[in-house]
């Protein structure tokens, strides 16, 4: 399986515009294909896709319980947490479960065996099928809970292998979602508009995918006239521009109604062709 994540320096730039319309284009070319929807703060890509849920579960992170009778205040919990999740007071041992990330060394190494660990649910990934055709799910974070990481790890375990191509519409950013999100990629496309802030956060993600050393291709959404200086702007980051999409109201207005752009505007397709393409070739 052959696994691309679309991703952004900024939101509002175009990722799920651009993971829909490939993973719909996939599929009508034949190619066996699963998007996964990993933004999990605020996951969007079913209102383009139609899915039919066919399973769903809880994701759940384990957070330490300290038994006061117990626990003799020694601190090696607090001092080993690389999150500070333990704090030590001096008439309780308490636990900030909202920085905890769940790793259980404080229960490996605790000496008097007073720390266990108790489930605590904070989110749920839904799997299924689009009435296109094509394999879909999604993993929802729960609100309030800090870190999308756990559902975001849940779902791209649980889903089905099968597919030739899996597409992940990836958590904008540059942050411990977006490296999970990336995490076995063998292709990343860089979503980007044509203006200060999205060359800005550009370079954020290019350092991101650059680090992790997968290949990418940048894709520049809503190019108009004015967007040439970008191109090169690009290009001195080292980086290809491997398609343009053009500022239309129309696909704007298509996009707003919750539709496809390739089955609403089909002379956009080469644009979404020419990406496949530069997909194949793993451009860098």
């Amino acid at each position: 399986m052959y696994s691309i994540t679309v991703l952004s320096g900024k939101g509002g730039t175009g990722k799920t515009l651009f993971s829909t319309n490939l993973a719909w284009l996939f599929h009508q070319k034949g190619t066996t294909a699963q998007l996964l929807d990993v933004d999990a703060e605020e996951p969007n890509a079913s209102l383009f896709v139609k899915f039919i849920p066919i399973h769903a579960q809880n994701v759940e992170k384990w957070i330490p319980h300290i038994d006061e009778n117990l626990c003799d205040r020694c601190g090696l919990c607090m001092k080993e947490c690389q999150f500070s999740a333990i704090t030590i007071a001096p008439k309780k041992t308490a636990v900030l479960a909202a920085l905890c990330h769940g790793c259980g060394l404080c229960a490996k190494i605790c000496p008097q065996k007073a720390i266990t660990e108790v489930p605590k649910t904070i989110g749920n990934i839904r799997l299924g099928k689009t009435e296109e055709g094509f394999s879909f799910g999604e993993g929802i974070l729960n609100i309030g809970e800090p870190s999308a990481v756990p559902v975001i790890r849940q779902l791209k375990k649980t889903a089905s292998k099968d597919s030739e191509i899996r597409i992940l519409d990836a958590p904008p950013g540059a942050s411990c979602a977006v490296v999970e999100s990336l995490a076995g990629s063998d292709f990343a496309l860089l979503v980007t508009e044509p203006t200060p802030f999205g060359m800005h956060d550009l370079r954020a993600a290019i350092a991101v995918v650059s680090e992790m050393k997968i290949p990418f291709g940048v894709v520049l959404n809503r190019f108009d006239a004015g967007s040439t200086a970008y191109v090169e702007e690009i290009r001195h980051l080292d980086a290809e521009v491997i398609a343009t999409l053009p500022f239309d109201r129309k696909i704007a207005s298509a996009y707003a109604e919750g539709k496809l752009i390739l089955k609403e505007l089909p002379k956009y397709r080469p644009v979404f062709e020419q990406i496949i393409e530069a997909i194949g070739r793993g451009s860098a």
